[in-house]
């Protein structure tokens, strides 16, 4: 847990799996827990060599998909004839041990990181509303703004209005973040996009800016301006527009079947590989290979990668 408190402040997705039901002999425990990355680094212990590949390859996608699921990892018979709730995802585990699991595993996507740039009243609004939503949230004046505040994962709001406008969004477009609005009308929109383009500002990085920024709610006032920004935001978020995809650092690994239990493996050196006929095999625990190697030709060899 101080891994995924430490993970979450420093901005990094992740997802959380437990064990809420096991059926033994599965090494899964009621309430284990494991954190996996978007890299499919795994914290913690949530089952043995079956259950650890499954667990991972799900929860990249939940991560990448953002929505929470129930897995029922069990043998192929346990699920027939039964009644799978709604929301749950069955997937069969062919290894030598009986157990099954339950585990749920909840995506935690890390708080949007804010910079408003600007000391208006608005501004001042902005920060206030962003905060109370638990978003991390910075608020600065345009002179001190510089671009080693921002990165590609940043939310930059320049709300300057008419003090700086053109060298607050010079700074913040050369932090590259992941998204920059201008608080300002089309038309003062234009003319400070206009003088960043004289001054040599890439033609791409300009177009990227959101001007005006806000939803229309109609004639507000100043502070009200910054409730229509952040439904903007939110509604942007909502959407994943405003969800910064994690890049794996690791490099690819290709996964493949072992041919004997069905179970997802990577194709490396520590998962048993077995040549026949030219092609390499790659299994779970030393049971499969053991049973491959006796009689390959028993095997769907056809399955052997995905």
């Amino acid at each position: 847990m101080e891994r995924a408190v430490a993970m979450a402040a420093e901005g990094q997705s992740f997802a959380m799996a437990t064990v809420v039901w096991r059926q033994p002999p599965s090494s899964g425990q009621y309430g284990s827990r494991a954190i996996v990355t978007a890299d499919g680094e795994i914290f913690g212990w949530i089952g043995g060599a079956c259950a650890e590949p499954v667990i991972i390859r799900e929860a990249k996608r939940i991560i990448e998909e953002g929505t929470p699921k129930l897995l029922w990892l069990g043998q192929e018979a346990d699920f027939q004839g039964m009644h799978v709730p709604f929301g749950v995802s069955t997937v069969p585990m062919s290894c030598q041990s009986e157990g099954a699991l339950q585990i749920y595993v909840e995506p935690m996507q890390s708080a949007p990181r804010l910079v408003i740039v600007g000391r208006s009243p608005m501004a001042l609004t902005l920060t206030e509303l962003t905060q109370a939503m638990d978003w991390n949230v910075q608020l600065v004046d345009g002179p001190d703004f510089v671009p080693s505040m921002a990165n590609s994962s940043t939310i930059v709001i320049v709300a300057t209005q008419g003090h700086g406008d053109e060298e607050a969004l010079e700074v913040a477009l050369t932090a590259e973040p992941h998204y920059v609005g201008l608080v300002a009308s089309r038309k003062r929109g234009e003319v400070v996009l206009d003088y960043l383009k004289d001054r040599g500002v890439d033609a791409a990085k300009l177009a990227s800016v959101k001007v005006p920024i806000g939803v229309d709610l109609g004639h507000t006032s100043h502070r009200e301006i910054a409730v229509s920004i952040l439904a903007e935001l939110v509604q942007l978020r909502a959407s994943g527009e405003l969800t910064v995809k994690a890049v794996s650092t690791k490099p690819v690994v290709l996964e493949v079947l072992d041919v004997v239990c069905g179970m997802t493996v990577t194709a490396e050196p520590a998962n048993r590989p077995s040549e026949y006929e030219g092609t390499t095999y790659y299994f779970c625990a030393p049971g499969c290979r053991k049973a491959f190697e006796k009689d390959p030709t028993s095997f769907q060899l056809q399955e052997a990668s995905c």
